[in-house]
């Protein structure tokens, strides 16, 4: 480590330092039997154990998924566990938190931290290092832990005789026992990196190392804690293939399948979506809902071009697809996303005039139908169908849900939607995706409006339509435009057979 490096790691320890010297005071007029009582108390509660000593970091409450986490840990001292959680949902702190109780309840000794370098694993022990060392709670009940010869940045061994250490990717941890104690903890938080992932045999060697080196560090004889912290950035990565292994993975995300926060104490809905509306969608879900998308599997560029006046289009049709079928790829669930489009056809080319794309409430996606139908009334368009998918899935849906809305927002409005059902039998969404849009861009006959190129609906669409894959879990724009596609050239399809039809028949006569 440089010098410059090596102060800017002291300057962040004595940070640290501070910051939780002064969040941990104690009452010094409390008697040995009443700390006694308390300290029994708060081991019988975890949940109050952490709020006790680290209010620090306990600054919001608790959601389901981190009691829950706790647990697990807790209840299983032989244990495999994968979490897979966003940003901002406290993946490295929960982990701490965790193993720091075990710690300093006796449980366990000896704690190996690893990720993928030696600097980012000594990063992520350092607050470990800080907690023990100045938190005044911590001193006060469980005795002091800095011991003197044993207490580096790297690697420390407290008074009691609990070891952690730092290590990085790669390199050897033969040899990492405290007295005759094999690690009984192994934290591997932060292991992949965008660049390893790129190269598939990068991850494979990875994970050679972890199986061959770093977990045959154990004892057979001890049970061992094992906790792998990671979001799922890559379709294969070392998170996905530890995962496989796992006695549980869990996968949350910063937003559930309902569209809802997941920690809504902390992040709320009008933050979150500050955060998304600064990054793309492709970015979005990578780092906050575990969804790698990959490019060019099937699109391997949008064509954006002036459209002609949608007036003056052959054809205009709203197509609407209100996501409600839970017939989705993959098992990582989030919410769907409702879409509408304006798709018009002049000639051979079909345009993608306008979308509305976005994790909504059945309210908003209905008034999505309205402003579509005034968008294509203030361009000229006298006569336009508008069609929702309403799959045998999505049926009770259309007529239970949808159809009382639109009648509701009729009101509202002053006219009612001339909208109809697409009872269309769909078959799967990739393949038919695949084989009705695909060939029309590959000609350069499916053209997005180049108005609307900044519009945060349509940019969320174009990288939608960039990571179609067979392996995607999210293609609910593209899905839309493909039945509306479908539509504008199954009516021209019925138009040219049936004149075709028309004049064969006149021949007869």
């Amino acid at each position: 480590m440089s010098k410059a490096e090596d102060k800017k790691f002291l300057k962040l320890w004595q940070q640290y330092r501070e910051n939780t010297s002064k969040a941990t005071p104690i009452d010094l007029t409390e008697t040995p039997a009443q700390k006694k009582k308390r300290m029994e108390y708060l081991e019988a509660n975890p949940e109050e154990w952490k709020k006790y000593y680290f209010p620090h970091y306990c600054t919001s409450e608790s959601a389901k998924f981190h009691r829950d986490f706790f647990k697990r840990v807790l209840k299983n001292a032989e244990w495999y566990e994968v979490i897979s959680w966003a940003r901002e949902l406290a993946k490295s702190v929960s982990v701490m938190l965790a193993v720091l109780f075990l710690v300093l309840t006796g449980k366990k000794r000896n704690t190996l931290l690893v990720s993928n370098s030696f600097e980012n694993a000594k990063r992520l022990l350092l607050p470990y290092k800080s907690e023990l060392e100045s938190n005044n709670r911590i001193i006060n009940d469980y005795g002091d832990q800095e011991s003197l010869g044993n207490w580096e940045a790297h690697e420390f061994i407290t008074k009691k005789g609990a070891s952690f250490r730092a290590l990085g990717a790669g390199q050897s941890p033969r040899g990492t026992r405290n007295d005759a104690v094999r690690p009984d903890v192994i934290l591997v938080d932060d292991i992949d990196t965008d660049e390893e992932c790129r190269n598939p045999q990068r991850i494979k060697d990875k994970m050679n190392w972890i199986e061959d080196a770093l977990y045959p560090t154990r004892s057979t004889s001890n049970p061992l804690l094992w906790i792998a912290a990671g979001n799922i950035i890559s379709k294969y990565c070392c998170i996905t293939e530890m995962a496989k292994k796992a006695d549980h993975h869990d996968i949350v995300n910063i937003r559930d399948k309902d569209g809802k926060s997941t920690w809504p104490a902390k992040n709320t809905e009008t933050l979150i979506d500050r955060v998304l509306s600064k990054i793309s969608w492709r970015a979005s879900q990578k780092e906050y809902f575990n969804n790698p998308i990959s490019l060019g599997d099937t699109f391997k560029e949008i064509t954006y071009d002036k459209c002609p006046p949608l007036k003056y289009c052959d054809e205009v049709i709203i197509y609407a697809d209100p996501s409600t079928s839970n017939k989705d790829r993959g098992t990582n669930k989030q919410a769907s996303y409702k879409s509408v489009g304006v798709i018009g056809r002049k000639g051979r080319k079909y345009y993608l005039y306008k979308i509305w794309l976005k994790q909504t409430s059945n309210a908003k996606f209905v008034n999505w139908l309205y402003e579509a139908y005034l968008y294509c009334k203030e361009k000229g368009v006298d006569t336009l169908r508008v069609m929702i998918e309403n799959n045998s899935l999505q049926n009770p849906h259309y007529e239970q849900v949808l159809l009382p809305l639109i009648y509701q927002k009729a009101a509202t409005y002053g006219f009612t939607l001339p909208v109809r059902p697409d009872t269309r039998k769909k078959p799967d969404k990739f393949f038919r995706i695949e084989g009705t849009l695909e060939p029309l861009n590959d000609h350069g006959n499916l053209i997005f409006n180049t108005a609307e190129k900044k519009d945060p609906n349509m940019l969320k669409m174009e990288d939608q339509m960039l990571g179609v894959s067979e392996k995607a879990t999210v293609m609910d724009g593209p899905d839309m435009l493909e039945g509306g596609v479908w539509q504008l050239q199954n009516r021209q399809s019925k138009k040219q057979t049936s004149y075709a039809y028309g004049q064969r028949e006149s021949r007869h006569y």
